[in-house]
């Protein structure tokens, strides 16, 4: 197995610390991601690169493998278990031979390990490894996470159907079995964690389930009452403002909020704030009325 160097593919160095090593991550992904680099085979393997050094680098226990195996951290553990059975074997081989017994001859330990001429135990079967696990990011719009909708993910040339449920969260991270690199010597394949990005640019922000949105109202409606038409994320509800509502005044508008994650049918509120402006170029007879008002208040 040729030995990647994982540090050179991400640009950082061996002393960079793991927020360096997400930053450069984002970076490069984003740089050669598929959906910004259509047909480009050069940037389609540059992606999946960048990806493979991220889940080596990204996870500090595969960091610290990688930096004490080199290219065979992902079985660092299971070289030091057979290392000291073989240790063992030939102790107890050459306490044979002292009392008169041949010991049988070994192949090192890493030709054992990955397929070698000879067995890695008097039990005659090669040991199974899980295969790597995988990383990825799926970047999504707010708008898109509000449906529940299916998108095809490839990696490492595997398309891979989702069906993502309305709801998902930023950052969320999902499992997905046997999505990742082939297992060794039949053991079973590794899996795939997808981790969802998801974008913000619509006039919403999300908290959990719930939306907030401020909403203009001008001097007039806030003093005297009336009604108001507002976008929901969905649609539009008129309202009804109640006379002298303040500034800051929050309405709740219950279901009219964010789906709740694999829950169908279920959503979470929309939280409407009113912020009132004021009046602005007032003509000299505005001024006189708000005068008379402020003498009669």
């Amino acid at each position: 197995m040729e030995f990647v160097d994982y540090y050179k593919i991400l640009g950082v160095p061996k002393t960079a610390t793991a927020k360096e090593i997400k930053a450069a991550y984002r970076k490069l992904a984003r740089k050669y991601h598929p959906d910004l680099n259509p047909d480009d085979k050069e940037a389609e393997r540059n992606f999946k690169a960048v990806n493979e050094a991220h889940e080596v680098l990204g996870d500090p226990e595969n960091r610290k493998k990688y930096d004490k195996y080199g290219k065979d951290w992902q079985h660092g553990e299971e070289f030091e278990k057979a290392r000291r059975q073989q240790q063992q074997q030939q102790q107890s081989r050459q306490r044979s031979s002292q009392q008169g017994f041949s010991g049988q001859q070994y192949s090192d330990f890493f030709e054992s390990m990955f397929g070698g001429s000879r067995r890695t135990s008097g039990r005659g079967h090669y040991p199974k490894f899980k295969g790597q696990d995988y990383h990825a990011e799926l970047h999504l719009d707010l708008r898109d996470a509000y449906t529940t909708h299916k998108q095809v993910l490839t990696v490492n040339e595997d398309n891979i159907r989702l069906t993502i449920p309305a709801g998902v969260e930023n950052e969320q991270v999902i499992k997905i079995k046997g999505k990742g690199g082939k297992g060794l010597n039949g053991g079973p394949d590794g899996d795939l964690y997808l981790t969802f990005i998801i974008t913000n640019q619509t006039p919403f922000m999300r908290e959990g389930d719930n939306l907030h949105k401020t909403v203009e109202l001008d001097l007039y409606t806030a003093l005297l009452g009336g009604k108001k038409t507002v976008d929901t994320f969905d649609g539009k509800v008129k309202l009804n403002i109640a006379p002298e509502t303040q500034n800051g005044t929050k309405v709740r508008l219950k279901g009219k909020g964010f789906p709740v994650y694999k829950q169908e049918g279920k959503f979470g509120d929309l939280i409407i704030t009113y912020d009132i402006k004021l009046p602005t170029r007032l003509s000299d007879q505005e001024k006189e009325l708000i005068k008379e008002l402020q003498k009669m208040r």
